[in-house]
């Protein structure tokens, strides 16, 4: 016998619509709907299914709710997903509700990007990259001074939305004398601090943390360390 685990996942009632246009938006498709006599919903995409159910009162703002979507090719369900909300919003949107945040290798072993529908959840999107599972690493923060800030702050800017947070964390080990990072390292930290800065409206700011990153001479082997960071930097100076 095979067993499914479905993710059921709270929505307020009167954002139903929203949420299931948001995921159509993600290639999915609506195999239900129903507005009464409660709001419910569901939603496929392959073998990802994803049930909603609503809340009169269910405060996005507040949402903790979300659920982990492990793939075999996370880089194709990436793009996928911003070409889509790219034709159903205009942009894609990287802040707010919903939204969608970057690509990256993290330090617990999985390729991954979360995005966040109109209601709040949010789904995680990863591909193992190493012989340990995600569960197993989640808690395994690195050692090394910058990798742990690199680790932090990520966890801070997309799992809890805590921008000024993450942006401390990077402004602290910047301003460290007796330590340095490594120059892939140095480009990812001021890349996420321009992203940060970014996105908590600080436009100014932004400009002078991406010039600044941009300004980063990589060896070539580095390049292929810091690919992710560089695609984002090429994408927020766009």
């Amino acid at each position: 016998m095979t067993e499914k685990t479905i993710p059921l996942l709270p929505c307020r009632t009167e954002l139903l619509q929203s949420v299931v246009d948001f995921y159509a938006a993600l290639g999915f498709e609506t195999t239900h709907l129903q507005k009464s006599p409660y709001a419910y919903a569901v939603v496929e995409r392959g073998a990802v299914e994803i049930q909603l159910y609503g809340l009169k009162d269910y405060d996005p703002s507040t949402s903790h709710a979300s659920c982990y979507v492990l793939t075999e090719d996370v880089d194709g369900l990436y793009a996928a997903f911003r070409s889509g909300l790219k034709a159903a919003y205009g942009r894609i949107p990287a802040r707010g509700l919903p939204r969608i945040g970057p690509l990256k290798d993290m330090s617990y072993g999985v390729r991954q990007f979360l995005t966040t529908d109109p209601t709040g959840n949010t789904i995680r999107v990863g591909q193992t990259i190493d012989d340990d599972s995600p569960e197993d690493l989640t808690d395994a923060a690195p050692k090394d001074v910058f990798a742990r800030a690199l680790h932090m702050a990520d966890l801070f800017a997309d799992s809890k939305q805590d921008f000024p947070g993450a942006a401390r964390i990077i402004d602290r080990v910047l301003k460290l004398k007796d330590e340095q990072p490594t120059p892939a390292q140095r480009l990812q930290l001021l890349v996420l601090r321009g992203d940060l800065a970014q996105r908590m409206g600080d436009a100014e700011g932004a400009r002078g943390w991406l010039e600044t990153a941009g300004s980063v001479q990589l060896a070539a082997e580095e390049e292929a360390l810091a690919r992710d960071a560089l695609a984002r930097l090429e994408e927020l100076r766009g």
